[in-house]
């Protein structure tokens, strides 16, 4: 199967290579554009046909101030755009720059068509009955939907269906950040006597880190370091970082890439109660509060409720943000208290708020700021798009660290899922970076019953 997004090359779908592949048509549902406004440009050299029902959807989202209604607006503009371009036909197809051509299906005076099976009281189904007309009509329909209900109403229909595949990556083949290699014994001694050990494998990532281990039980871990091209010791912490130290391997190799300066994204994934959150705020406070690295500490989170919505809630923007906050106070007060000594957690916390070096700030409000000399923790961010990942990251003025942490098969989001949501996909497309690292954390240690819960559940 060709996934939508790609380009066709000759030789695909059983043609020889001396053919040219066969012009497709592909059908875009409305999620597609929502979850990817840019979605129209990536179908290289084939058609891509946008139903009259689909922008009447889009107008109904247009509204909306959240990521769904941009989205929308975005699409609406650039379609209208194109009628600009050499006063070209929209009905008839336009052809665009980036390769595909784009044309508008007009189909509101359809009311019921021979032949078709299901009624047109759903846009879902309008959305079949167009790609069932194109398909009558000749032509090689292919409908790219993120809805699984659509895709399979389609394969009943005999009508060929893809997912969008342009911004996902396979969260079981995601890169792990660290990775266990068996050399000999003299190998570690070598790596312990000079302090840094010649690539052993010759495909080390950036910044990706390594436990050296030997058949005689002797053990190493290391980063490899992308520009002398050798695997080097972690960074020396000479005492616990606001009251904690890591617990496990993985733990010390996140703590290594929070506290490096020049590495300047780094993410974060793993189950509950393996530390991400509490780690990324102790060097935080760390690197602002003790070594003054950063001006201020600014902590986000989607608006992503879990379960059914309690609805508004009253007061200021702060007050409405600290019940959505709340798990990043408990973090606080739990690292105030360790570091202050029991009964006095109450006061270093209530000083660190009134420095005003710690800010709190849903994704939504982090548009169109810029943000220098800031260090950012984006938690939970499995919950945010691809395109809104990209939105948070591009903040990032001089000087600034971002933070992403979450866990991608525990995701609130409906329109989301584990090979689709920001936070794999800024791993999958970072991975080779000089100043980004990621850790894939898999042992929780928040207590027995949590480890037990994230292993059974």
């Amino acid at each position: 199967m060709i996934l939508a997004g790609q380009p066709m090359r000759d030789g695909q779908l059983g043609i020889s290579e001396d053919k040219q592949v066969a012009r497709k048509t592909f059908i875009i549902d409305t999620n597609v554009l929502i979850h990817d406004s840019a979605a129209i440009t990536k179908f290289k050299d084939n058609d891509v046909v946008i139903s009259l029902s689909v922008l009447e959807e889009l107008d109904g989202l247009k509204r909306n101030t959240d990521e769904a209604g941009k989205s929308a607006r975005d699409v609406i503009r650039y379609i209208d755009s194109l009628k600009g371009e050499g006063g070209g036909d929209l009905q008839q197809g336009i052809q665009i720059s980036e390769g595909p051509k784009v044309r508008v299906f007009l189909d509101a005076q359809i009311d019921r068509v021979e032949g078709f099976p299901l009624s047109l009281d759903r846009m879902s189904n309008r959305l079949l009955l167009v790609a069932h007309l194109l398909k009558e009509g000749g032509e090689n329909v292919v409908i790219v939907s993120k809805d699984f209900v659509t895709r399979v109403k389609a394969e009943a229909m005999n009508l060929e269906s893809e997912d969008y595949e342009n911004t996902k990556a396979s969260y079981e083949e995601l890169y792990k950040g660290i990775r266990r290699v068996e050399v000999a014994k003299r190998e570690i001694d070598l790596f312990y006597k000079d302090g840094t050990l010649a690539d052993i494998t010759g495909d080390f990532r950036p910044n990706e880190f390594a436990m050296l281990v030997s058949p005689e039980n002797s053990s190493a871990v290391c980063k490899f370091n992308s520009k002398t091209k050798k695997l080097e010791p972690l960074l020396q912490v000479s005492k616990d970082i606001w009251g904690i130290q890591p617990l496990n391997v993985e733990q010390r190799c996140a703590i290594d890439l929070l506290l490096r300066d020049d590495i300047q994204l780094v993410t974060l994934i793993g189950p509950a109660g393996t530390g991400k959150t509490l780690m990324a705020l102790a060097c935080g406070m760390r690197k602002t509060f003790d070594e003054n690295t950063y001006s201020r500490i600014l902590v986000s989170r989607p608006i992503m409720p879990l379960g059914k919505d309690i609805g508004y809630l009253p007061g200021t923007k702060e007050e409405k943000l600290y019940h959505w906050m709340q798990p990043i106070y408990d973090n606080l007060e739990f690292l105030c208290s360790t570091t202050s000594g029991e009964g006095n957690g109450a006061a270093t916390l209530e000083f660190i708020m009134e420095s005003k070096k710690i800010e709190m700030e849903a994704v939504t409000y982090i548009r169109g700021r810029s943000l220098p000399k800031m260090y950012m923790i984006i938690d939970e961010a499995q919950n945010l798009t691809p395109h809104e990942v990209k939105t948070v990251i591009s903040r990032a003025g001089k000087g600034t660290k971002v933070i992403l942490t979450g866990d991608p098969t525990q995701i609130d989001n409906p329109y989301l899922d584990k090979d689709s949501n920001g936070l794999t996909f800024c791993v999958n497309r970072f991975k080779n970076q000089r100043i980004y690292g990621h850790v894939l954390l898999e042992r929780t240690e928040r207590s027995e019953l949590a480890s037990i819960a994230a292993e059974i559940l």
